[in-house]
């Protein structure tokens, strides 16, 4: 496989982008520029590390072996890196049929399906679900999973019908949301309601402590 994928970041286990453990992969790379996206740092194209299919592969083959529930591929933009992102669920496919356990795939992407070519549209082929969508800052929702109310969760298969029917419209009273620390850089995972991110400043000033690099301020 000499397939690469340039990304932001990986991790697992995360609980707060799909339903059970997940290994996520963020993809590097976004032109979509939406206002007051909390990941500022996936945009530059040129940002981030590469990484080759097979050693994305190997995550995954780990992260099932350790009994990981499904992948999610988030960004960036994946649908920006579409033939290589391709690739790497091919082969992500490949371990998860060795499996006797059902293992499913969450893509997200910034678009409109109805923007999408045949090249994107492929590579949806396959995702069991699929948000879909901009994150529009004007559209706040409690909607799991999503960062706006535009975006749209739609199941593509029979697995992820049957596993995330009941999250379409599901909003739970407080959203999921991870914090991890690698080296001195905490970091958030999910997607933070109106206010999270603004009230998380305030509670760390409270207790004398300052945030002066983050994702989501220019």
């Amino acid at each position: 496989m000499s397939a690469r994928l340039r990304i932001s970041r990986t991790h697992y286990p995360v609980h707060a982008l799909g339903p059970g453990n997940r290994l996520t992969v963020w993809v590097q790379g976004c032109t979509l520029s939406c206002k007051g996206c909390m990941s500022l740092d996936t945009w530059p194209a040129d940002g981030g590390v590469e990484a080759s299919v097979t050693e994305l592969a190997a995550l995954w083959r780990s992260a099932v072996e350790q009994g990981a529930d499904g992948l999610t591929v988030s960004g960036g933009e994946p649908l920006q890196q579409a033939d290589d992102l391709a690739t790497f669920l091919t082969a992500a496919d490949e371990v998860r049929r060795e499996v006797a356990r059902e293992l499913d795939f969450l893509v997200y992407t910034g678009y409109d399906e109805d923007e999408l070519d045949e090249t994107r549209l492929a590579v949806l082929a396959l995702a069991d679900v699929v948000v879909f969508g901009r994150f529009e800052v004007a559209k706040p929702t409690k909607l799991v999973w999503r960062g706006s109310a535009n975006q749209r969760m739609v199941p593509r298969t029979e697995l992820g019908r049957r596993r995330y029917s009941g999250f379409i419209d599901h909003a739970p009273e407080k959203g999921p949301l991870q914090i991890e620390v690698r080296g001195n850089d905490p970091w958030i995972i999910g997607t933070p309601r109106k206010g999270t991110l603004r009230n998380l400043d305030r509670s760390l000033k409270s207790v004398g402590l300052r945030v002066t690099d983050t994702t989501w301020r220019p």
